[in-house]
């Protein structure tokens, strides 16, 4: 990072308020001119499009766990060449990483690969001098980890603050940069993977907006920014694409039903000469023209199984295509669009395309949650032994098809010990389709055998 700063907003816990502050302080940091990079820690997809709607710019993950330390950095200083200030949001608290025994994963790991200076949110509620027990516990837990500072949420005013701000910063050490009232008004909506996306928030620009007031109005911006340009500096790290010799148009699933991709996912895939189009199974008749391979990323297909049913020249086309051999990869809610149907909680079933077999089904708990690593076990045409890829998997539906060999092997650790391991995906014609939501910087053997797939259905359709 040549010339700006950067931050951590860092949680006690999870429920503290990091992704509200978070965008409170990016909001104001633009409005004084200030150009943003935003970042959240961890594999979570929704929160980055909030950070990209208020910032203008969009928001990648840091996640010490699907990626290797040097990508992880290597990855940080190509997105913030040209920024003044990259602000990070945390994931749960701290310290809460991939297991107990060590860091990999945690906002502390984060913070210590790009040297970042972290600010500790802190809930007030309830409590006063133990404020202040709480912050020195977290600043001695780890030496390393470099805590700056304290911001205090959940209070009901000055004098709250006071109350708290004096112990914390004479027993720590640490400067309080303020804090957020009580405000219900400015609460994001959540669902059962977490919060609503942002195409479907009623009103977000007015509680965005409500936020970026009520920081202005407590928080200490200058002594942010202060700190933010105190970060030391970062050696330079320098990344690799994997090679296209041909270019190739890429169609992907965008819009309310299909959301969830990692956005250095994306600008992978263009570094490495795709052109993508984005196309919604929602509401497009017809897929976009002349197109050499799809991507269908995660979402909540089951939120609108009536409207993606109703939509049969679009599933038509897309099973034609993949009867017709373009490849295709599909994570979690794209796996589940391409079965033969979508049942929801309340039992309705919905026509999905019918690629693979079997019906996605919603069940009433949680299915599976948390980082796994997945090997190729059925040989796709275009993806066959590539050696392990880290990957992250949440949600609620199955799929249990009948008589099909699964396309996945994985493994579930916890500190060095595999905890879990279970079968998962299909892979027919020459379409890839599975739970699991990939970083493909994990393994860059999986995104070059699909970009060579669609190089090479781009050769055949040609002749």
């Amino acid at each position: 990072m040549a010339a700006g700063g950067r931050i951590v907003l860092a949680g006690t816990q999870s429920g503290v308020g990091k992704t509200t502050i978070s965008l409170g302080i990016m909001g104001a940091l633009k409005k004084r001119g200030l150009s943003i990079k935003p970042f959240k820690v961890g594999p979570d997809y929704i929160d980055p499009q909030f950070h990209s709607f208020i910032t203008g710019v969009p928001s990648r993950n840091l996640d010490s766990y699907l990626l290797a330390e040097r990508v992880l950095q290597g990855l940080f200083q190509k997105n913030t060449d040209d920024g003044d200030i990259a602000v990070i949001e945390g994931v749960m608290g701290l310290y809460d990483g991939y297991g107990t025994k060590g860091d990999t994963g945690s906002t502390a790991h984060v913070a210590k690969l790009v040297k970042a200076p972290v600010i500790l949110i802190i809930n007030g509620g309830g409590i006063s001098t133990s404020a202040a027990a709480i912050a020195l516990g977290y600043k001695l837990f780890d030496p390393d980890v470099n805590i700056c500072g304290v911001i205090i949420n959940q209070l009901s005013g000055e004098k709250h603050y006071q109350l708290l701000k004096g112990p914390i910063e004479e027993r720590t050490g640490l400067k309080c940069l303020g804090y957020l009232k009580k405000n219900n008004d400015i609460r994001l909506e959540s669902r059962h993977l977490g919060l609503v996306p942002t195409q479907e928030v009623y009103a977000l620009r007015e509680k965005l907006e409500a936020a970026i007031a009520m920081v202005e109005e407590t928080i200490d911006l200058e002594g942010l920014i202060n700190i933010a340009y105190g970060a030391e500096a970062l050696p330079p790290i320098a990344l690799t694409v994997p090679p296209l010799k041909q270019e190739i148009r890429l169609a992907y699933a965008y819009d309310k039903a299909f959301n969830f991709y990692y956005q250095d996912n994306l600008d992978l895939l263009r570094a490495a000469g795709a052109t993508l189009i984005p196309f919604s199974p929602l509401a497009d008749k017809e897929l976009p023209s002349d197109i050499h391979g799809i991507y269908i990323g995660g979402g909540f297909p089951e939120v609108f199984g009536e409207e993606l049913q109703d939509n049969k020249a679009l599933r038509e086309a897309l099973l034609r295509l993949a009867i017709g051999g373009i490849p295709i990869f599909a994570e979690c809610g794209g796996y589940m669009y391409l079965t033969k149907g979508i049942k929801d909680l309340q039992g309705r079933l919905y026509e999905m395309v019918g690629v693979f077999e079997g019906i996605a089904a919603m069940t009433a708990r949680l299915q599976r949650f948390g980082y796994n690593q997945a090997s190729i076990i059925e040989n796709s045409t275009y993806v066959k032994d590539i050696g392990e890829i880290r990957g992250h998997e949440f949600h609620r539906s199955i799929v249990v098809p009948q008589g099909v060999k699964p396309l996945y092997a994985i493994k579930k650790q916890r500190d060095g010990e595999v905890i879990d391991a279970w079968y998962c995906g299909q892979a027919r014609y020459n379409v890839l389709g599975g739970f699991p939501h990939f970083h493909f910087y994990s393994n860059l053997k999986l995104p070059e055998a699909f970009l060579k797939a669609c190089a090479e259905y781009k050769r055949k359709i040609e002749l």
